[in-house]
Protein backbone atom coordinates (compact mmCIF):
# COMPACT_ATOMS: atom_id res chain seq x y z
CA UNK A 1 0.00 0.00 0.00
CA UNK A 2 1.32 3.40 -0.98
CA UNK A 3 1.76 5.97 1.72
CA UNK A 4 3.49 9.31 1.51
CA UNK A 5 6.65 9.51 3.50
CA UNK A 6 7.43 13.15 2.80
CA UNK A 7 6.10 15.58 5.33
CA UNK A 8 3.54 18.07 4.00
CA UNK A 9 5.61 20.80 5.60
CA UNK A 10 8.88 19.65 4.06
CA UNK A 11 9.92 21.76 1.03
CA UNK A 12 10.24 18.75 -1.28
CA UNK A 13 6.85 17.43 -0.16
CA UNK A 14 5.17 20.81 -0.73
CA UNK A 15 6.81 21.12 -4.16
CA UNK A 16 5.56 17.69 -5.20
CA UNK A 17 2.11 18.42 -3.79
CA UNK A 18 1.93 21.75 -5.62
CA UNK A 19 3.02 20.11 -8.87
CA UNK A 20 0.34 17.43 -8.54
CA UNK A 21 -2.32 20.02 -7.62
CA UNK A 22 -1.41 22.10 -10.70
CA UNK A 23 -1.59 19.03 -12.96
CA UNK A 24 -4.99 18.22 -11.46
CA UNK A 25 -6.29 21.78 -11.97
CA UNK A 26 -5.08 21.86 -15.59
CA UNK A 27 -6.55 18.41 -16.27
CA UNK A 28 -9.92 19.24 -14.70
CA UNK A 29 -9.96 22.56 -16.58
CA UNK A 30 -10.00 20.81 -19.96
CA UNK A 31 -13.18 18.86 -19.30
CA UNK A 32 -15.57 21.51 -20.64
CA UNK A 33 -13.53 22.13 -23.80
CA UNK A 34 -13.60 18.38 -24.53
CA UNK A 35 -17.27 17.98 -23.60
CA UNK A 36 -18.69 20.90 -25.61
CA UNK A 37 -18.17 19.34 -29.11
CA UNK A 38 -19.87 16.16 -27.89
CA UNK A 39 -22.83 18.13 -26.54
CA UNK A 40 -23.11 20.13 -29.76
CA UNK A 41 -23.09 16.82 -31.69
CA UNK A 42 -26.23 15.69 -29.88
CA UNK A 43 -25.32 14.12 -26.53
CA UNK A 44 -27.05 15.65 -23.52
CA UNK A 45 -24.83 17.19 -20.82
CA UNK A 46 -25.90 14.54 -18.32
CA UNK A 47 -24.99 11.73 -20.70
CA UNK A 48 -21.61 13.34 -21.31
CA UNK A 49 -21.07 13.41 -17.55
CA UNK A 50 -22.05 9.74 -17.30
CA UNK A 51 -19.61 8.89 -20.11
CA UNK A 52 -16.88 10.81 -18.35
CA UNK A 53 -17.30 9.22 -14.94
CA UNK A 54 -18.11 5.70 -16.13
CA UNK A 55 -15.26 5.67 -18.64
CA UNK A 56 -12.86 6.75 -15.91
CA UNK A 57 -14.22 4.12 -13.53
CA UNK A 58 -13.66 1.39 -16.13
CA UNK A 59 -10.12 2.64 -16.79
CA UNK A 60 -9.37 2.44 -13.07
CA UNK A 61 -10.80 -1.05 -12.53
CA UNK A 62 -7.30 -2.61 -12.32
CA UNK A 63 -6.43 -0.21 -9.50
CA UNK A 64 -9.73 -0.95 -7.76
CA UNK A 65 -9.04 -4.70 -7.98
CA UNK A 66 -5.51 -4.29 -6.68
CA UNK A 67 -6.77 -2.34 -3.66
CA UNK A 68 -9.95 -4.36 -3.12
CA UNK A 69 -9.10 -4.66 0.56
CA UNK A 70 -9.94 -0.97 0.94
CA UNK A 71 -13.64 -1.82 0.61
CA UNK A 72 -13.54 -3.68 3.91
CA UNK A 73 -11.05 -1.33 5.56
CA UNK A 74 -12.83 2.03 4.97
CA UNK A 75 -16.22 1.43 3.25
CA UNK A 76 -17.73 4.64 4.60
CA UNK A 77 -14.88 6.76 3.26
CA UNK A 78 -15.15 5.29 -0.25
CA UNK A 79 -18.94 5.61 -0.29
CA UNK A 80 -18.71 9.20 0.91
CA UNK A 81 -16.15 10.12 -1.73
CA UNK A 82 -18.25 8.58 -4.51
CA UNK A 83 -21.41 10.22 -3.20
CA UNK A 84 -20.00 13.71 -2.57
CA UNK A 85 -16.80 14.21 -4.59
CA UNK A 86 -18.12 12.52 -7.75
CA UNK A 87 -21.92 12.12 -7.97
CA UNK A 88 -22.86 14.94 -5.59
CA UNK A 89 -20.83 17.64 -7.32
CA UNK A 90 -22.11 16.57 -10.74
CA UNK A 91 -25.79 16.42 -9.76
CA UNK A 92 -25.82 19.68 -7.80
CA UNK A 93 -23.91 21.61 -10.48
CA UNK A 94 -26.25 20.57 -13.32
CA UNK A 95 -29.30 21.21 -11.17
CA UNK A 96 -27.92 24.68 -10.46
CA UNK A 97 -27.19 25.66 -14.10
CA UNK A 98 -30.71 24.58 -15.04
CA UNK A 99 -32.00 27.50 -12.93
CA UNK A 100 -29.22 30.12 -12.72
CA UNK A 101 -26.50 31.31 -15.18
CA UNK A 102 -23.41 29.15 -15.57
CA UNK A 103 -21.07 31.90 -14.39
CA UNK A 104 -23.03 32.45 -11.18
CA UNK A 105 -23.20 28.71 -10.52
CA UNK A 106 -19.45 28.37 -11.04
CA UNK A 107 -18.67 31.25 -8.72
CA UNK A 108 -20.85 29.80 -5.96
CA UNK A 109 -19.38 26.33 -6.46
CA UNK A 110 -15.89 27.75 -6.15
CA UNK A 111 -16.75 29.13 -2.75
CA UNK A 112 -15.65 25.63 -1.77
CA UNK A 113 -12.12 26.62 -0.69
CA UNK A 114 -13.28 29.44 1.62
CA UNK A 115 -15.93 27.12 3.05
CA UNK A 116 -13.24 24.52 3.54
CA UNK A 117 -11.06 27.00 5.40
CA UNK A 118 -13.99 27.92 7.63
CA UNK A 119 -14.73 24.27 8.36
CA UNK A 120 -11.13 23.47 9.24
CA UNK A 121 -10.76 26.57 11.40
CA UNK A 122 -14.10 26.70 13.25
CA UNK A 123 -15.37 23.10 13.20
CA UNK A 124 -12.18 21.08 13.34
CA UNK A 125 -10.52 23.90 15.30
CA UNK A 126 -7.23 23.54 13.47
CA UNK A 127 -4.93 26.44 12.63
CA UNK A 128 -5.04 27.96 9.14
CA UNK A 129 -2.11 29.80 7.61
CA UNK A 130 -2.71 33.46 6.85
CA UNK A 131 -1.59 32.89 3.25
CA UNK A 132 -4.26 30.24 2.67
CA UNK A 133 -7.01 32.52 3.98
CA UNK A 134 -5.84 35.57 2.00
CA UNK A 135 -5.23 33.44 -1.10
CA UNK A 136 -8.77 32.03 -0.97
CA UNK A 137 -10.29 35.52 -0.79
CA UNK A 138 -8.17 36.85 -3.67
CA UNK A 139 -8.89 33.77 -5.77
CA UNK A 140 -12.68 34.10 -5.32
CA UNK A 141 -12.49 37.77 -6.37
CA UNK A 142 -10.55 36.71 -9.43
CA UNK A 143 -13.08 34.01 -10.24
CA UNK A 144 -15.88 36.59 -10.22
CA UNK A 145 -13.99 38.35 -13.03
CA UNK A 146 -13.15 35.14 -14.92
CA UNK A 147 -16.79 34.02 -15.12
CA UNK A 148 -17.99 37.67 -15.60
CA UNK A 149 -20.60 37.14 -12.93
CA UNK A 150 -22.08 40.63 -13.50
CA UNK A 151 -23.38 39.52 -16.92
CA UNK A 152 -25.69 36.95 -15.42
CA UNK A 153 -26.79 38.17 -12.05
CA UNK A 154 -30.17 36.74 -11.13
CA UNK A 155 -31.60 35.25 -8.01
CA UNK A 156 -33.27 31.87 -7.88
CA UNK A 157 -33.29 30.51 -4.37
CA UNK A 158 -33.39 26.84 -5.40
CA UNK A 159 -30.66 27.32 -8.01
CA UNK A 160 -28.44 29.03 -5.47
CA UNK A 161 -29.04 26.21 -3.00
CA UNK A 162 -28.03 23.64 -5.61
CA UNK A 163 -24.86 25.62 -6.37
CA UNK A 164 -24.07 25.79 -2.67
CA UNK A 165 -24.61 22.04 -2.55
CA UNK A 166 -21.92 21.67 -5.21
CA UNK A 167 -19.62 23.87 -3.13
CA UNK A 168 -20.15 21.75 -0.03
CA UNK A 169 -19.57 18.58 -2.06
CA UNK A 170 -16.32 20.11 -3.24
CA UNK A 171 -15.37 20.60 0.41
CA UNK A 172 -16.07 16.90 0.89
CA UNK A 173 -13.67 16.12 -1.97
CA UNK A 174 -10.72 17.65 -0.13
CA UNK A 175 -11.67 16.53 3.37
CA UNK A 176 -12.27 12.91 2.37
CA UNK A 177 -9.10 12.82 0.28
CA UNK A 178 -7.22 13.95 3.36
CA UNK A 179 -9.06 11.59 5.72
CA UNK A 180 -8.18 8.57 3.62
CA UNK A 181 -4.56 8.63 4.66
CA UNK A 182 -5.26 9.11 8.37
CA UNK A 183 -6.26 6.81 11.20
CA UNK A 184 -5.35 3.23 11.96
CA UNK A 185 -6.63 1.99 8.59
CA UNK A 186 -5.29 4.35 5.91
CA UNK A 187 -6.38 3.88 2.30
CA UNK A 188 -4.16 4.45 -0.71
CA UNK A 189 -5.26 7.67 -2.48
CA UNK A 190 -5.36 5.77 -5.77
CA UNK A 191 -7.95 3.44 -4.25
CA UNK A 192 -9.99 6.42 -3.02
CA UNK A 193 -10.12 7.79 -6.59
CA UNK A 194 -10.85 4.42 -8.21
CA UNK A 195 -13.66 3.40 -5.89
CA UNK A 196 -15.04 6.95 -5.69
CA UNK A 197 -15.43 7.06 -9.47
CA UNK A 198 -16.87 3.54 -9.52
CA UNK A 199 -19.48 4.36 -6.88
CA UNK A 200 -20.19 7.70 -8.58
CA UNK A 201 -20.75 5.94 -11.91
CA UNK A 202 -23.27 3.56 -10.35
CA UNK A 203 -25.17 6.41 -8.69
CA UNK A 204 -25.18 8.55 -11.86
CA UNK A 205 -26.47 5.62 -13.92
CA UNK A 206 -29.67 5.66 -11.88
CA UNK A 207 -30.35 9.35 -12.64
CA UNK A 208 -28.96 9.81 -16.18
CA UNK A 209 -30.46 6.68 -17.84
CA UNK A 210 -27.57 6.25 -20.30
CA UNK A 211 -29.45 3.62 -22.33
CA UNK A 212 -31.56 6.46 -23.74
CA UNK A 213 -28.55 8.19 -25.37
CA UNK A 214 -27.49 7.83 -29.02
CA UNK A 215 -23.98 6.50 -28.41
CA UNK A 216 -23.52 5.95 -32.16
CA UNK A 217 -22.47 9.60 -32.25
CA UNK A 218 -19.12 8.57 -30.84
CA UNK A 219 -18.36 6.71 -34.07
CA UNK A 220 -18.70 9.90 -36.14
CA UNK A 221 -17.06 13.32 -36.17
CA UNK A 222 -17.48 16.47 -34.15
CA UNK A 223 -16.54 20.08 -34.83
CA UNK A 224 -14.14 22.04 -32.64
CA UNK A 225 -13.57 25.68 -33.57
CA UNK A 226 -14.43 24.99 -37.22
CA UNK A 227 -12.25 21.88 -37.49
CA UNK A 228 -13.63 18.34 -37.83
CA UNK A 229 -12.17 15.56 -35.73
CA UNK A 230 -13.22 12.06 -34.60
CA UNK A 231 -15.64 12.20 -31.67
CA UNK A 232 -13.55 9.64 -29.85
CA UNK A 233 -10.69 12.16 -29.52
CA UNK A 234 -12.45 14.63 -27.17
CA UNK A 235 -14.21 11.70 -25.48
CA UNK A 236 -10.90 10.00 -24.71
CA UNK A 237 -9.39 13.29 -23.52
CA UNK A 238 -12.35 13.93 -21.23
CA UNK A 239 -12.14 10.44 -19.71
CA UNK A 240 -8.41 9.83 -19.47
CA UNK A 241 -7.03 13.32 -18.87
CA UNK A 242 -9.88 15.44 -17.46
CA UNK A 243 -11.09 12.69 -15.13
CA UNK A 244 -8.63 9.84 -14.53
CA UNK A 245 -5.49 11.96 -14.38
CA UNK A 246 -7.32 14.84 -12.71
CA UNK A 247 -8.75 12.80 -9.85
CA UNK A 248 -5.61 10.74 -9.25
CA UNK A 249 -3.27 13.72 -9.04
CA UNK A 250 -5.80 15.82 -7.12
CA UNK A 251 -6.37 13.26 -4.38
CA UNK A 252 -2.67 12.49 -4.01
CA UNK A 253 -1.77 16.19 -3.84
CA UNK A 254 -3.89 16.67 -0.71
CA UNK A 255 -1.50 14.32 1.08
CA UNK A 256 1.37 16.74 0.50
CA UNK A 257 -0.53 20.02 0.89
CA UNK A 258 -3.13 20.87 3.49
CA UNK A 259 -6.73 20.63 2.20
CA UNK A 260 -7.19 24.45 2.33
CA UNK A 261 -4.07 25.09 0.24
CA UNK A 262 -4.96 22.34 -2.25
CA UNK A 263 -8.45 23.84 -2.51
CA UNK A 264 -7.15 27.31 -3.35
CA UNK A 265 -4.78 25.94 -6.02
CA UNK A 266 -7.75 24.04 -7.51
CA UNK A 267 -9.36 27.42 -8.34
CA UNK A 268 -6.90 27.63 -11.24
CA UNK A 269 -9.17 25.10 -12.90
CA UNK A 270 -11.70 27.77 -13.94
CA UNK A 271 -8.91 29.91 -15.41
CA UNK A 272 -7.57 26.96 -17.42
CA UNK A 273 -11.09 26.22 -18.66
CA UNK A 274 -11.56 29.80 -19.87
CA UNK A 275 -8.15 29.96 -21.58
CA UNK A 276 -8.63 26.60 -23.31
CA UNK A 277 -12.06 27.72 -24.53
CA UNK A 278 -10.38 30.82 -25.99
CA UNK A 279 -7.59 28.86 -27.71
CA UNK A 280 -9.45 25.71 -28.82
CA UNK A 281 -13.04 26.87 -29.19
CA UNK A 282 -12.45 30.46 -30.33
CA UNK A 283 -14.41 31.96 -27.43
CA UNK A 284 -13.60 35.57 -26.62
CA UNK A 285 -11.40 36.34 -23.64
CA UNK A 286 -11.96 39.86 -22.34
CA UNK A 287 -9.82 42.12 -20.20
CA UNK A 288 -11.79 41.38 -16.98
CA UNK A 289 -11.16 37.67 -17.49
CA UNK A 290 -7.44 38.24 -17.97
CA UNK A 291 -7.33 40.36 -14.82
CA UNK A 292 -9.37 37.77 -12.96
CA UNK A 293 -7.02 35.01 -14.05
CA UNK A 294 -4.07 36.96 -12.69
CA UNK A 295 -5.90 37.39 -9.38
CA UNK A 296 -6.54 33.66 -9.15
CA UNK A 297 -2.87 33.00 -9.85
CA UNK A 298 -1.93 35.49 -7.15
CA UNK A 299 -4.27 33.82 -4.67
CA UNK A 300 -2.87 30.36 -5.41
CA UNK A 301 0.67 31.70 -5.07
CA UNK A 302 -0.10 33.33 -1.74
CA UNK A 303 -1.69 30.15 -0.41
CA UNK A 304 1.06 27.72 -1.34
CA UNK A 305 4.03 29.90 -0.36
CA UNK A 306 2.84 30.54 3.18
CA UNK A 307 4.41 28.63 6.04
CA UNK A 308 2.20 26.13 7.87
CA UNK A 309 0.92 27.71 11.10
CA UNK A 310 2.49 24.99 13.23
CA UNK A 311 5.93 25.84 11.91
CA UNK A 312 5.37 29.52 12.55
CA UNK A 313 4.12 28.76 16.04
CA UNK A 314 7.09 26.56 16.75
CA UNK A 315 9.50 29.24 15.57
CA UNK A 316 7.71 31.86 17.63
CA UNK A 317 7.90 29.76 20.77
CA UNK A 318 11.61 29.28 20.37
CA UNK A 319 12.19 32.96 19.77
CA UNK A 320 10.10 33.89 22.80
CA UNK A 321 12.07 31.61 25.06
CA UNK A 322 15.31 33.09 23.83
CA UNK A 323 14.09 36.63 24.31
CA UNK A 324 12.99 35.83 27.82
CA UNK A 325 16.53 34.97 28.64
CA UNK A 326 15.65 31.63 30.25
CA UNK A 327 18.45 29.25 30.87
CA UNK A 328 18.74 26.36 28.43
CA UNK A 329 18.37 22.86 29.85
CA UNK A 330 21.30 20.57 29.47
CA UNK A 331 22.04 16.87 29.07
CA UNK A 332 19.08 14.48 29.33
CA UNK A 333 16.74 17.33 30.27
CA UNK A 334 17.57 19.15 27.04
CA UNK A 335 17.07 15.97 25.03
CA UNK A 336 13.66 15.33 26.58
CA UNK A 337 12.60 18.94 26.03
CA UNK A 338 13.74 18.84 22.41
CA UNK A 339 11.93 15.56 21.80
CA UNK A 340 8.72 16.88 23.40
CA UNK A 341 8.90 20.05 21.30
CA UNK A 342 9.35 18.04 18.12
CA UNK A 343 6.40 15.83 19.03
CA UNK A 344 4.18 18.89 19.62
CA UNK A 345 5.13 20.37 16.23
CA UNK A 346 4.66 17.02 14.47
CA UNK A 347 1.23 16.64 16.04
CA UNK A 348 0.24 20.13 14.94
CA UNK A 349 1.59 19.42 11.43
CA UNK A 350 -0.59 16.37 11.17
CA UNK A 351 -3.59 18.49 12.13
CA UNK A 352 -2.88 20.98 9.34
CA UNK A 353 -1.87 18.61 6.49
CA UNK A 354 -3.31 16.53 4.92
CA UNK A 355 -13.69 21.73 -12.73
CA UNK A 356 -19.73 24.56 -21.43
CA UNK A 357 -16.47 26.12 -22.08
CA UNK A 358 -16.37 27.30 -18.53
CA UNK A 359 -16.49 24.26 -16.42
CA UNK A 360 -15.52 22.63 -13.19
CA UNK A 361 -14.96 19.22 -11.67
CA UNK A 362 -18.75 19.34 -11.30
CA UNK A 363 -19.79 19.21 -14.95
Amino acid sequence: MHRSTASPTHPSGRTLGLSLALVSAFAFGGSGTAAKPLIEAGLSPLHVVWLRVTGAAVALLPIAYRHRGAVLRRPGLLLGFGLLAVAGVQACYFAAISRIPVGVALLIEYLGPPLLIGYVRFVQRKPISRGAAVGAGVAVAGLACVVEVWNGLSFDALGVLFALGAAFCQVGYFLLADAGRRGDRPVDPLAVSAYGLLIGAVLLTVFTRPWQADWGLLGGSVVMNGHSLPALVPAAWMVLIATVLAYLTGVVSVGYLSPPVAGVVANLEAVVATVLAWVLLGEHLGLPQVAGGLLVLAGAFAAQTSKPPAVEAGAGTGAGASAAGGSAPSGATASRATTAARERVATADRGVSGRSSRTSRGD
